[in-house]
């Protein structure tokens, strides 16, 4: 494990290597923000922008929604991929949350859990960045980047987010997550671009030679290829 110095080292020079990191989704309010974080599930934050704003030019709350048309909402929602599922999901949320919480969107983990379609990670969202909870989500980089530096050894969502939660102050668990996103998504990817990382020093990943490894892998497997 490392040190609570190592830690805040680490964090500090995640955030000094994406400074102003935010989530990527364009929102107004909790609500768009909280539907459009549904969408995101197996989808990027650019296709969902590139849905959200005739989305909800047409259902722009929770009235609207819960009481739209399935194959219309389908259509609007069609690009983000799993439609189906994600129309059902959203008008159910909302349903719930016009009976339950008169339309708004709660400022509570068990609140919003509690909706249809609504795990952890898009509560957490929604908590950091529309409600001043504090809250850090965990997808697919923050599991990636975090093992990879050595922060965590579980893949387990939950337990990373208690983890990296015990680690830091509450104020700094939304910022830390944007930044493991951006970061795995920017340098930290499946393929990732060390020279570039100024957190290399600290990372576990790089200092047992993980990227030469998965350098020689590549080459490996291009040689095979070319056979």
């Amino acid at each position: 494990m490392k040190s609570p110095a190592v830690v805040k080292r680490i964090f500090d020079a995640l955030d000094r290597h994406h400074p102003g990191a935010d989530t990527e989704l364009v929102y107004r309010n909790p609500f768009e923000l909280l539907v459009a974080t549904m969408l995101s599930a197996q989808s990027t934050d650019a296709r969902v922008n590139l849905v959200t704003p005739a989305l909800f030019a047409r259902f722009p709350d929770a009235k609207a929604i819960a009481g739209a048309d399935t194959g219309e909402l389908e259509i609007l929602i069609h690009a983000t991929g799993f439609f189906r599922q994600k129309s059902k999901s959203l008008i159910g949320m909302s349903s719930l949350l016009l009976s339950e919480h008169k339309g708004t969107v709660p400022a509570s983990m068990d609140a919003l859990t509690a909706l249809p379609g609504v795990g952890r990670k898009t509560a957490n969202v929604v908590l950091g960045h529309a409600l001043g909870v504090p809250g850090l989500p965990v997808d697919r980089h923050v599991l990636r980047v975090s093992n990879r530096i050595g922060l965590v050894r579980s893949e387990d969502p939950v337990k990373v987010e208690a983890e990296l939660c015990s680690m830091l102050p509450p104020a700094r668990w939304t910022r830390a997550s944007d930044t493991l996103i951006l970061h795995g998504r920017r340098i930290c990817r499946p393929a990732p671009l060390c020279p570039r990382c100024n957190v290399r020093n600290d990372c576990d990943y790089f200092r047992t030679g993980g990227a030469t490894k998965l350098i020689k892998k590549g080459a490996s497997k291009a040689k095979r290829a070319r056979r």
